[in-house]
């Protein structure tokens, strides 16, 4: 044979040096290690066996045993108890000795003689004279004492045997659990009112079978059988009925182990607290039951027993029913349901309402929000929507709607003023201000702000706000603390004595979190002379120091020390994140309610000045906040849109107008050559703007647009467009389209501009005007050109999106105004009767104003819910309500009535001539840039100040040439001649020199270019001197002459300005 290249005959040589021996041993001890093992195994093996064996035979012997009990126990007393009477429950009797020895729940014989015992002693009982004393005697005889352990190991194990009779049998016994043991003999009830017999409260052993009861953890049986027996009481238990099970939880729940009671503490998982509490709907199954641990004191045991286990992070809860039935929101809306008793009762404490306060906010936030949308969507719109899910998050299911139901019904008016007159009910609301909150009303404050800032975020707000602001004591408590905390230091140590918040967390965070969206709603309702004149519910001095808290801590929250990063508001709009991050969460929280109410502050400043403006500014904006807020998604970016009443008015200016460049830059570099040119005749400026603008796209109205202007002959007019015409242009088309003669605005009291509500009766295109003035305003703010147009402030808010309320009529209708407010309240016995005594518990009024008022009933006015337009002579009628012609205004709905009417006047009559104009101002200008600024600064960006003109800052940046300077006597004459103008003259100069009669809102340094006086003749000839100044507006330029005296020169300036010939005079 070949060599087929198959080596493996050949011999192997390890090349590691090993033998063979050596493996040999490693393999040897490796079988060694296996065999001992195997052994090992087996000796276990047998272990176990033995063990197996020796419980089997125990067993088999035990139940030799009780088969032999249970004959003999026949043979003794019958297998039906035929032979039982009275003394057979004595002490010297081997009765019950022999019954519970054999008694096997799940045996069906022995459960008929269980049953049958217990029918017989009831017999006996009922038969005797005396009750309670006859129970002891049967079973003690004569003397209870010399028998006492006997006795009590006897009655406890028959009493366990009985409930374990029924849990054991529980899934066909459930047909009996709705029979009341007055109206039925079955099994069950036999059973259960043996359990409430043998421990009545009076008898001697009472304390002795409770206690052993709870330590067989019989409070887990009464759950299952509860729940087993539970889809079975969905329509409600016999009105006046009392079930057998209700009955002995009734009388077992009230041992609590304080004297005269003598049980023992049980684990807090096997308590009435953690297995019957946690039972959905346990006091539709249990109504008796109710009463008995809302009355009596017990829940104020039991709050404070799931107190200390929170205290203790101790997880007591059983498992969950299912998804929809958690435990603890099943404990959450038991507890809620009987705390309103509790409350009420004569007996409850201060200490019982914190512990309540302190669980049901525990138990609170653990639950889904279930917040409705209605109200609180438009509060939530400054929250960012977060649709992801990360993919490690599970997804959560809702709790059952019942369920939920439960919990908000629970937490109702009545519940809100029983709980916070509990907790402030010994602070008072204006208390010194020299010394600082004591310990208990820093508990107080503690638990009630932690309690209402979860339920906040976790129900619907609609009643809840408006109780908490009109009937109870919060806002003026919780001011009054937190003014003491300020004054006096005292925020730092706060933090360890709120339970709520760690150590580290600011002390004001938790106060403020409540106190703010509940201050701001009593604001939305304020009127103003509550506000201004009779400085109700906060005095003026006071509202400034609230500025100054607020101001800081939203400094603090947002720049100095933020939980996170930037453009993180996401946080506060989720609530799982609330789960996780519950103090992120509140500082998130604290940081929106805040910003939203110290810009209503701000503009209740801004209808009547109270404080200085310069308040609401954060002392830390410098300039590198400055140059960071221009950056997108950088924290002082997010203060600038969240906060930007932080920011100093001209500081946001500077951002506004950095902005604006940078757009117009970047356009300007997108087209090279001017693609849009108007050719504008002077006597039809308006129809003319609107032909050619309206037929621009978006991108030509960013663009550089010239004008050539034709004047009444058809002639153009000299001069070259290099945008000092345009501005002139701008200036007069403003002038002419926002004009009230055109019929598109109309003036209020105060000659302000508002949408004309009948403009469509006067234009048929009028909402196609609305939608150019809209792009006319915009071009104009885009251009930097200040155009004076004086807009109503809630028109103005339009332009910001935001909504108008009650206190924004006076500057549209202030006749109107008054009328409303007199309808607000109503007649009293000589005093002013508020309307709290007269609306629903939800629609309360405080009882604060007393001024004068309609003194009579408000229904004889014969008022509706319907309201009268009037426009150019036509009247029209509207209701306010679906079927408001035949609904009367009462003193019960004239709350509601008097908003609608605010809201159809400031919202509705205006809503699509408002809406199309924002969509053309849209068009230039970006929804954030404006929300930089309120109304009133809004204002200020379209017309700038209405002050007169600072002719010392125009003199301070203006540049000569020509021969021209400062020290110039010619120069000297000018300003002087300038100043000595009138406003008006001042601001025709102004538009004559730059095609704008409003200088830059910053000040003359900002006009670009700067402002120039240049000597218009080389000589001073007399034909020189005979000329008029001219100008050059695209360059800012006056060409002046050099007169010889004051007089003169005044007279040429004064003609030139008022000649208005145009740019004829170029």
């Amino acid at each position: 044979m070949f060599f087929s290249g198959d080596p493996s005959t050949r011999k192997r040589v390890d090349l590691g040096g090993r033998s063979s021996k050596e493996r040999d041993r490693q393999k040897l001890l490796e079988q060694t290690r296996l065999e001992r093992n195997r052994r090992l195994w087996l000796r276990q093996q047998n272990s176990a066996a033995l063990k197996i064996q020796k419980c089997f035979r125990g067993r088999k012997a035990v139940k030799a045993e009780h088969f032999k009990a249970r004959e003999h126990f026949y043979e003794t007393y019958g297998k039906h108890c035929q032979n039982v009477n009275r003394h057979c429950f004595g002490p010297d009797s081997e009765f019950l000795r022999q019954l519970l020895f054999f008694f096997n729940a799940q045996n069906a014989g022995d459960f008929a003689i269980l049953v049958e015992t217990c029918r017989l002693l009831l017999q006996f009982v009922r038969d005797s004279d005396h009750a309670t004393g006859n129970i002891a005697g049967l079973f003690a005889g004569k003397d209870y004492s010399s028998n006492r352990t006997l006795v009590d190991y006897r009655v406890k194990q028959l009493a366990y045997a009985c409930i374990q009779a029924v849990h054991q049998n529980r899934n066909w016994l459930e047909e009996q659990v709705l029979m009341a043991p007055e109206e039925s003999s079955t099994s069950t009830s036999l059973l259960l009112e043996t359990v409430v017999l043998l421990i009545n409260p009076k008898l001697p052993w009472a304390c002795n079978i409770v206690g052993y009861l709870l330590q067989r953890n019989t409070f887990t049986l009464f759950r299952e059988i509860a729940l087993t027996w539970k889809e079975r009481t969905k329509t409600g238990n016999a009105i006046g009925t009392v079930l057998s099970l209700e009955h002995v939880l009734g009388l077992i729940i009230p041992h609590v182990g304080q004297k005269p009671c003598t049980c023992p503490n049980i684990y807090p998982q096997s308590s009435f607290l953690s297995q019957i509490l946690t039972i959905p709907f346990l006091w539709q199954l249990f109504p008796y039951l109710k009463e008995v641990f809302a009355s009596r004191g017990l829940s104020q045991h039991y709050i404070h027993q799931m107190a200390i286990c929170m205290q203790n992070s101790s997880n007591i809860l059983p498992n969950d029913v299912s998804a929809e039935y958690p435990s603890y929101a099943c404990l959450l809306g038991n507890i809620l349901e009987t705390a309103g008793v509790a409350l009420s009762q004569p007996n409850c404490s201060f200490e019982m309402a914190v512990d309540l306060a302190t669980v049901t906010t525990f138990l609170l936030e653990t639950l889904p929000s279930m917040k409705s949308s209605s109200r609180e969507s438009k509060e939530s719109s400054m929250l960012v929507e977060d649709d992801t899910v990360a993919g490690d998050e599970a997804i959560e299911i809702g709790l059952n709607k019942d369920l939920e139901q439960q919990i908000c019904n629970a937490i109702d008016p009545r519940f809100l003023l029983q709980l916070t007159n509990l907790l402030f009910g010994g602070i008072s609301p204006a208390g010194g201000s020299h010394d600082g909150p004591d310990d208990k009303e820093v508990a107080a404050v503690g638990a009630a702000c932690a309690f209402l800032h979860v339920t906040f975020n976790t129900l619907p707000l609609e009643r809840i706000m408006t109780v908490l602001a009109y009937r109870t004591e919060l806002v003026p408590v919780l001011w009054n603390f937190m003014k003491r905390c300020h004054e006096n230091q005292k925020w730092s140590s706060l933090s360890q004595q709120f339970a709520y918040l760690s150590g580290d967390a600011p002390g004001w965070l938790l106060p403020l979190a409540v106190f703010c969206p509940v201050y701001k709603h009593m604001l939305m309702i304020v009127d103003n002379e509550e506000f201004y004149e009779q400085e109700k519910p906060l005095s003026l001095k006071d509202i400034r120091c609230l500025i100054i808290i607020l101001r800081q801590a939203l400094w603090q929250l947002l720049w100095t020390n933020p939980a996170t990063p930037a453009n993180s508001v996401k946080l506060a709009a989720n609530t799982s994140t609330n789960k996780r991050h519950p103090e992120e969460f509140i500082q998130e929280r604290v940081s929106i309610v805040a910003s939203v109410l110290l810009s209503q502050l701000q503009d209740w400043n801004n209808r009547r000045q109270f404080t200085s403006p310069s308040d609401f500014h954060a002392d830390g904006v410098n300039e590198f906040f400055i140059s960071q807020a221009l950056i997108e998604n950088t924290r002082a970016n997010d203060i600038l849109k969240q906060a930007p009443f932080l920011v100093p008015f001209t500081s946001r200016v500077k951002i506004f107008t950095s902005q604006l460049t940078a757009v117009r830059q970047r356009q300007e570099s997108h087209s090279v050559f001017t693609r849009n040119r108007f050719r504008i005749r002077r006597d039809h400026i308006l129809e003319d703007a609107y032909n050619q603008m309206s037929a621009l796209s978006e991108e030509d109205l960013r663009g550089v647009i010239r004008v050539t202007f034709v004047n009444e002959f058809g002639v153009e007019e000299a001069g070259i467009d290099g945008g000092g015409i345009f501005k002139d242009f701008m200036e007069n088309i403003t002038r002419a389209a926002f004009d009230v003669q055109y019929g598109l605005f109309k003036e209020t009291a105060d000659h302000l501009l508002y949408p004309n509500p009948g403009s469509g009766m006067i234009h048929e295109q009028h909402l196609q005007f609305f939608h150019f003035l809209g792009s006319l305003l915009a071009k104009a703010m885009f251009e930097g050109i200040l155009v004076d147009i004086p807009f109503a402030t809630f028109f103005l808010s339009k332009l910001k999106q935001k909504y108008n309320y009650l206190n924004d009529l006076p500057s549209l209708d202030p006749e109107l105004y008054r009328h409303l407010i007199f309808l607000k309240w109503v007649p009293g016995d000589g005093e002013p009767t508020p309307l709290s005594r007269m609306l629903p518990d939800e629609f309360t009024m405080s009882d604060w104003v007393f001024r004068k008022h309609y003194e009579g009933d408000i229904s004889d006015l014969e008022l509706y819910f319907v309201i009268v337009n009037n426009e150019y002579g036509e009247q029209t009628e509207e209701e306010l309500l679906p079927g408001g012609k035949n609904l009367r205004v009462s003193n019960e709905n004239v709350i509601t009535f008097i908003h609608l009417v605010a809201n159809h006047r400031l919202n509705f009559q205006i809503r699509q001539q408002s809406s199309h104009f924002l969509r053309g101002f849209q068009q230039l200008i970006q929804k954030d840039w404006i929300d930089m600024f309120n109304e009133h600064e809004l204002q200020l960006l379209i017309s700038g100040s209405v002050d007169s003109l600072d002719v010392d800052d125009l003199r301070l940046n203006t540049n000569y040439v020509g021969g021209y300077h400062k020290e110039h006597y010619v120069v000297e004459m000018f300003w002087e001649v300038l100043k000595s103008f009138s406003l008006e003259n001042q601001k025709k100069f102004l538009k004559f020199v730059t095609g704008c009669s409003r200088g830059p809102l910053l000040g003359f340094r900002y006009l670009e270019p700067l402002f120039c006086i240049q000597r218009a003749a080389g000589v001073a000839s007399e034909e020189a001197l005979d000329r008029l100044p001219t100008s050059a507006t695209c360059m800012n330029l006056l060409k002046l002459p050099p007169y010889r005296s004051k007089e003169q020169l005044e007279t040429k300036l004064l003609y030139a300005i008022n000649a208005d010939a145009g740019f004829d005079l170029s």
